[in-house]
């Protein structure tokens, strides 16, 4: 039975704990579909609801009502959101130093796709296999088992192309199962960039252009290169991508900030390298980038073409730039934490001003684990869809074996803290029980309390 398919055990629970708890406890998103309808998804019996589309559910199907609701909120379209003050500040560095002979802006922009995409489009589009670890069920949120929640940006990355768009940045929010601590969210938001070039344009300021090449026949693939690329294509083309980036980031950390690349591995992307950045002493990695895979530009339709990309999170650099520790306070709707980001100007300095410190309140919870099908982004999911936001971080705190059953068993420490107010002990109670009983029903597991 797929996790969190019956209404019977999570449902129950949820309304006990509303319930018994002050309403101010629990705040539910209701956010709009990215066409502007009030329609809220639902999950049903056999089937997931969704931006006027009905998804039939199968033995893939994992997305809950929690994640759901979070769904259309497109925190980085909301004016002086800092989500949306990170995204402006990128959109504004390419509009102004990437100019046609017309004077407008090369580079388009589209940051209202919906999150829904095939399968197909999340993985087989960018390369990356079925059975890549990145296409588990664990680590994703399906539909079913053609249809899921994006988990990057890059889905959208061929169709682009396909439209005929040389130039182009993405924005959007996407969804993964992850831990649970103050810089993971099932939800977060990503924007990338692709630029392709012709062999005029790649060679048009190199001397002697003309006899260059963006390809060549019976090459071979190296750390260097891709088969069907000429090395000086693909030497060109890294040039202009670091470069575009150092211009990026300097934009927006300052002038003086320390660069360094680090050579790394990407199924889309050959070769491919991540940017780290040295700030408030330490190496730091922001963003993600290479030579887009010949085969993704080609099955694309621009065959005469090639091009870089890159990937960053939006809320890495928000936290770093404005000083924001808890990757909940995104949610937030505290009129404290919103107010400090009205801004007259994108570019006027803010830094974050904390909200109270309130105290945090510590619960474990220890279980068997099964003979097997136990994994731990299960566990961190069902704590999310019962505590919420509630729930600041989640620790494995001990592992215990028992010497005659040979069973293993793990205990989790709870931290539940509120953003906005003190919790009593009380009400962490009621949702901290419901999360063991829950765990217990939905896990298939054995409770060891």
């Amino acid at each position: 039975m797929p996790l969190y398919s019956s209404s019977r055990t999570v449902v129950p629970l949820l309304k006990h704990i509303i319930r018994h708890c002050p309403a101010r406890v629990f705040s539910v998103s209701r956010c709009l579909s990215t066409d502007g309808s009030a329609e809220q998804p639902q999950i049903q019996e056999n089937s997931v609801q969704l931006f006027n589309h009905v998804y039939p559910r199968d033995d893939m199907t994992n997305v809950t009502a929690k994640i759901l609701s979070k769904v259309g909120c497109q925190l980085h379209n909301r004016p002086h959101h800092p989500l949306w003050l990170i995204k402006e500040r990128i959109k504004d560095h390419f509009y102004r130093s990437y100019v046609g002979r017309t004077g407008n802006p090369i580079f388009s922009v589209h940051d209202n796709l919906r999150p829904v995409v095939t399968v197909e489009q999340n993985f087989d589009s960018l390369l990356i296999p079925a059975d890549h670890p990145s296409c588990k069920k664990g680590e994703n949120y399906y539909l079913n088992r053609t249809h899921m929640l994006r988990a990057h940006t890059s889905a959208h990355q061929k169709e682009l192309v396909r439209s005929g768009l040389d130039c182009f940045l993405l924005a959007g929010d996407v969804y993964r199962r992850d831990e649970v601590d103050s810089s993971h969210y099932p939800v977060f938001h990503q924007m990338e960039g692709v630029r392709l070039f012709s062999n005029h344009e790649l060679f048009a300021g190199v001397e002697n252009g003309e006899d260059l090449s963006l390809f060549e026949r019976g090459g071979r693939r190296t750390p260097q290169k891709q088969e069907t690329h000429t090395l000086e294509a693909v030497k060109l083309l890294e040039f202009d991508l670091k470069r575009a980036l150092t211009r990026l980031v300097r934009h927006l950390f300052g002038e003086d900030l320390e660069i360094r690349w680090v050579d790394c591995y990407f199924p889309f992307t050959h070769p491919s390298f991540e940017m780290e950045v040295f700030f408030q002493g330490d190496w730091m990695e922001v963003l993600g980038c290479g030579v887009m895979e010949q085969e993704l530009v080609r099955s694309a339709g621009a065959d005469n073409k090639m091009g870089w990309a890159f990937g960053l999170g939006l809320e890495r650099l928000a936290m770093v730039l404005f000083g924001i520790p808890d990757i909940r306070l995104f949610w937030s709707e505290d009129e404290r934490f919103l107010k400090q980001f009205r801004l007259s100007d994108i570019y006027q300095p803010v830094t974050f001003q904390p909200l109270s410190k309130y105290p945090p309140l510590f619960n474990d919870i220890s279980f068997w684990l099964p003979a097997e099908g136990y994994t731990e982004n299960d566990f961190f999911d069902l704590v999310r869809s019962i505590g919420g936001d509630l729930v600041e971080k989640v620790t494995l705190v001990d592992t215990f074996t028992h010497p005659k059953m040979k069973k293993v068993s793990h205990c989790y420490r709870l931290v539940y803290r509120h953003m906005e107010r003190t919790l009593t002990q009380e009400e962490v109670s009621i949702v901290h029980t419901a999360i063991q009983t829950a765990v217990e029903q939905e896990l298939g597991v054995q409770g060891r309390f």
